[in-house]
């Protein structure tokens, strides 16, 4: 009987559906709250108030450390050479001993000492050396242009790590008809002999039991890799599997830095390799309003980077083969399957499993069409079905009911919860902070009190110094900017810095408003069973 716990297909269980309302019912209610509280006393709504205020204040001062700090690291991170470093493992001992005592402030260097000693150390075949490792690299497409597919297949190509110990698949879908499999023949000619294997992975359409999404198509490459695997005679254990969509481009030192850390560390099945996402491959082109969600979304990957203990898979990441087999590969019921991995990982390794992550960047594309009115809309297309990761709360508070778990009660709770308050904050306390010091006063009538009285003002003080996040926010966007392409004038990076008046707007109409989309969908039983890919546009 497989460990793995599957989402179930069908109608629900009452306990399930009870979770599936959970997220929706608290996001509503923590914006009712206010008005409750204003009803019974305007001094009750106004603590109401102050006190979310005040949290999202703390919240907002401690993203803005975060954000510096995790910036600096992955810069260090990327003038690291991971190459010479997977050179050092290869012979631990000898480069123990001629390293020992030198000095460095080359990024992490006294934790390289440590792991050679701890490689040199140990009995020969305990730590794999780099000579053994294979990295295997699925790129998934649809639809999208060879315009947008040959930058990535040539990052990948550009990357440091030995590329006769690359396995390229690429997983394309047979609902994208004659052009698309046109497209994947087209760069098999191109790339097909650049790697030590390349695979075309043609996803069949229809397949009993799958929505129609991404977790499909990479779960059918999986298995097709896993079958040129055995025939090359490698050892699943051997080869890391990372997964990259059509536009996703990473940096040169990114799988070396992956194998490193798969090196080093002892139980490595049990572990996942998490880049940080960073939404700048066409930032110049893309529209301001997507410009700020994109470039929000970055930061947000970057805090994550040092947050390793609520460190989750979102998008590109890497996992060992032989985990991915005795997983059965990705969820095939689920638009959100790169979350969702983390729960099943954790709970089929019950809950001996983490997520580490990689100080390299994993290049993306804004959100981009053909049209302004055309990206707007797939602007929020796909954060509404990113916000349909809420789908995971019912997942894992079903099974932290269940008789069969087998993952720590305390440890899964703190994580459940910090699941649940992430999707209820995120939907909830955007509008509440830019107009909630309005409710307490509506409820008024002839009290005198001054709290009530002042509270827009008071409100207005704290946002205003949350604002100086913006500013923040505003020299690290301009600093990872890409070069600005010839075809702008300098007069664009000004209007770079005055998108930034959008962010109060954006994060209402698509943030909180997707999130709440997406939530009441599950509180009403209308799963959305189709993943809705975002169109890449591209401009020459």
């Amino acid at each position: 009987m497989s460990k793995v716990v599957e989402i179930p297909v069908g109608k629900r269980s009452a306990r399930y559906r009870f979770f599936e309302i959970l997220p929706f019912a608290l996001s509503i209610g923590v914006v009712l709250g206010l008005v409750i509280a204003s009803w019974v006393s305007p001094v009750f709504g106004a603590i109401y108030l102050l006190f979310i205020v005040i949290m999202s204040l703390v919240k907002a001062i401690g993203i803005m450390y975060r954000t510096v700090q995790g910036y600096n690291t992955l810069e260090r991170g990327h003038r690291v050479n991971w190459r010479k470093r997977l050179e050092d493992l290869e012979n631990a001992k000898e480069s123990y001993e001629r390293l020992a005592g030198t000095r460095s402030d080359a990024y992490e260097y006294k934790q390289h000492l440590q792991n050679l000693c701890m490689v040199a150390a140990a009995e020969d075949g305990y730590f794999p050396k780099p000579s053994e490792i294979y990295h295997a690299v699925i790129v998934t497409m649809y639809n999208e242009s060879i315009d947008v597919l040959r930058p990535t297949f040539q990052s990948v190509l550009d990357t440091t790590f030995d590329k006769d110990h690359m396995i390229v698949v690429l997983a394309y879908e047979e609902r994208g008809g004659e052009a698309g499999e046109k497209v994947a023949f087209q760069l098999e000619k191109e790339f097909g002999d650049k790697f030590k294997c390349f695979i075309l992975s043609k996803h069949p359409d229809g397949i009993r039991g799958e929505v129609i999404g991404k977790g499909g198509n990479i779960t059918w490459a999986g298995k097709n890799l896993q079958q040129k695997v055995k025939e090359m005679g490698l050892k699943y254990s051997d080869v890391i599997v990372t997964t990259l969509d059509s536009d996703n481009r990473p940096h040169r030192c990114y799988f070396d830095q992956v194998a490193y850390e798969y090196i080093v560390h002892e139980d490595r099945k049990r572990l996942s390799y998490q880049p940080v996402s960073v939404f700048t491959n066409n930032i110049w082109d893309a529209p301001a309003v997507t410009r700020v969600v994109a470039t929000t979304n970055t930061f947000w990957n970057v805090i994550s980077s040092m947050r390793p203990h609520t460190l989750r898979n979102f998008a590109s990441h890497s996992q060992p083969l032989d985990a991915l087999v005795e997983m059965n590969f990705w969820s095939v019921r689920t638009i959100v399957e790169d979350g969702h991995q983390y729960w099943r990982s954790y709970f089929y390794f019950d809950g001996d499993y983490e997520v580490i992550p990689i100080r390299a960047a994993m290049y993306q594309d804004a959100v981009l069409d053909d049209t302004l009115v055309k990206t707007l809309k797939a602007q929020w297309v796909q954060l509404r079905r990113w916000d349909y990761g809420a789908s995971d709360v019912a997942y894992v508070g079903d099974y932290m009911c269940s008789k069969k778990r087998t993952v720590p009660r305390w440890d899964l709770f703190q994580k459940f919860v910090r699941l649940l308050d992430g999707h209820v904050t995120l939907a909830s306390v955007s509008p509440i902070v830019a107009f909630g010091g309005w409710v307490p006063l509506l409820f008024r009538f002839e009290s005198r009190d001054l709290l009530s009285h002042y509270l827009p003002q008071m409100v207005s003080i704290i946002q205003t110094i949350a604002a100086l996040g913006i500013f923040v926010s505003i020299i690290l966007s301009m600093r990872m900017l890409p070069p600005r392409p010839a075809r702008y004038k300098k007069s664009k990076t000004i209007i770079m810095v005055l998108q930034w008046v959008l962010s109060p707007f954006i994060a209402i109409i698509y943030s909180s408003c997707a999130a709440f989309y997406s939530q009441g969908r599950l509180a009403t039983g209308r799963y959305m069973e189709k993943f809705d890919v975002t169109v890449k546009a591209v401009k020459k």
